[in-house]
């Protein structure tokens, strides 16, 4: 494994690849790598010949300054984990903000047909500017054949999805299952920050999650969020900031359900400070 902190330097060595004719994957990850991340990481190694894992948080998508430093940073950490893959098929690029932004850390404005106005755009403000910015660099850095980005974030996955087709970038992105921990928690990095008692209280979202999606198509979609609501408010130690039924192509919310159509339920929750998503399949 080796660890490139400079574009130039790993260009070099992914164009001598390409010269190889050796497939590429790219696993963009902030660090504070879990075994979701490793599960997209093996399953890149599976699907081509070399895979670029990218470790950069990325001022650009944080709305909330306090939030930004607060992220956790585990670079050492993160590069013991790598390691324990044995594999030299696995590249690191863990760069400076400068590297990345070359003195303008300033995000590009984009149109992505209006999912960006969905969910977590209308909770965090020019968030998703900021990840098409920090992908799109990426992409134009690494340029890989494959991209893998965890269903956790479902409308990061689709709004990237949009990102590629709109600039015609030459990549094809693959959405990977959420990865769970063994009560069912989706993982994330910010789990690290969970307090012992909310780290207890966290499944909660998802058993909640597997509730209302068993009563998908048996009760009205109004009937279930206001459930859900009910459900949250008698949690004392998590707090819902929304919760959403959504066409699954769109992202915009429904109040009836159509046939031949894919739904899904999205979730956001304040466990104390620290911001989980979730979503699940409802059909």
């Amino acid at each position: 494994m080796k660890v490139y902190n400079k574009k130039e330097d790993i260009r070099k060595a992914i164009a001598e690849f390409k010269s190889d004719g050796l497939s590429l994957g790219l696993v963009p990850t902030m660090g504070a790598l879990h075994e979701g991340h490793l599960d997209l990481i093996k399953k890149a190694c599976r699907e081509n010949d070399k895979v670029a894992v990218s470790i950069f948080v990325n001022p650009t998508q944080f709305n909330n300054v306090d939030d930004l430093e607060k992220y956790p940073r585990t670079i050492e950490a993160d590069l013991s984990v790598l390691s324990d893959l044995k594999t030299d098929a696995v590249l690191v690029y863990a760069p400076e903000v400068d590297d990345i932004y070359e003195g303008q850390t300033i995000s590009e404005l984009f149109d992505f047909d209006g999912l960006e106005y969905e969910m977590e755009g209308k909770f965090r403000p020019g968030h998703f500017d900021g990840v098409g910015t920090v992908v799109k660099r990426l992409f134009n850095i690494i340029e890989p054949d494959k991209a893998y980005f965890g269903e956790k974030d479902f409308q990061q996955l689709a709004i990237i999805k949009k990102l590629v087709k709109k600039q015609n970038i030459p990549v094809t992105v693959i959405g990977c299952p959420i990865f769970r921990e063994p009560n069912g928690l989706a993982m994330s990095s910010r789990n690290l920050r969970l307090s012992p008692e909310h780290k207890k209280a966290a499944p909660f979202i998802y058993d909640i999650l597997k509730k209302a999606k068993a009563q998908f198509g048996t009760i009205s979609v109004e009937n279930i969020k206001d459930w859900v609501v009910q459900q949250f408010a008698e949690e004392a130690l998590l707090q819902l900031e929304y919760f959403v039924i959504a066409d699954a192509e769109t992202l915009k919310p429904t109040k009836q359900i159509e046939p031949k159509k894919a739904y899904r339920a999205f979730i956001a929750v304040y466990a104390d400070e620290i911001r989980l998503i979730d979503n699940i399949a409802l059909n």
